[in-house]
């Protein structure tokens, strides 16, 4: 069974910049591609980052595309999210996905864009 912890999220002013962090057991993330979603409230949960499997690929929506990074550790098992020159309209529950089949999700984590 995997499990998948986001953490490291919280509050920053606009303009700011914010890392979020999952971490799983074993050596899930080196063996799959992986994926950031994010759900803002009233609106459907949305896709923001992709990696492969290697890490060696990424790929961006044009919403975060230059000031979002996506990254995987495979020596502590750990999917980061790197998110710079945040916005009010960034503030979301953010989630990290593992495409295992079926795909494994986080519990979430809250980012708060606010002045």
């Amino acid at each position: 069974q995997v499990h998948l912890v986001e953490s490291r999220g919280g509050s920053v002013q606009p303009g700011g910049s914010l890392r979020v962090s999952c971490v799983g057991s074993g050596n899930i993330f080196r063996m799959n591609a992986a994926e950031w979603w994010r759900q803002a409230p009233g609106k459907e949960r949305e896709l923001v980052a992709w990696i492969s499997a290697g890490g060696t690929r990424t790929n961006y929506p044009s919403a975060v595309k230059g000031r979002f990074t996506i990254s995987k550790d495979h020596r502590d098992n750990t999917l980061g999210l790197q998110m710079n020159s945040l916005k009010p309209e960034d503030t979301a529950v953010y989630y990290c996905k593992l495409l295992t089949y079926p795909p494994t999700w986080g519990q979430g984590i809250q980012v708060t864009v606010s002045s």
